[in-house]
């Protein structure tokens, strides 16, 4: 994932179908987030390769490819049960979510 750092917003382009969606959409990833960090406390590294693989495919959909990749990484490093990786993209997942900007051109 493209490294980017301060407060910098991550524009993102969604298409006019999906507008209304979206805020459904990024409280979703929140409830991942927070499903993963509650399923690596019980080492449950087949929920989190679901979520992780939920989160690639649904990402791109609505024009995140950040979550898409991000999610790739986490269902990835819950195959290998790497912890310090699912941390460190979940880590990144968060500052992504946190610096969104919603366009629509």
């Amino acid at each position: 994932m493209q490294e980017r750092t301060g407060d910098e917003k991550i524009k993102v382009n969604v298409p006019s179908y999906a507008i209304q969606l979206i805020p459904k959409f990024l409280k979703s990833r929140e409830k991942d987030i927070k499903e993963v960090e509650d399923s690596l406390k019980r080492k449950d590294f087949e929920t989190i390769e679901r979520l992780g693989h939920s989160m690639k495919g649904a990402g791109s959909m609505y024009g995140f490819d950040g979550i898409s990749e991000l999610g790739k990484l986490i269902e990835l490093s819950a195959k290998d049960k790497n912890t310090v990786d699912i941390m460190n993209s979940l880590s990144e997942l968060k500052d992504y979510l946190s610096r969104i900007e919603i366009v629509n051109e």
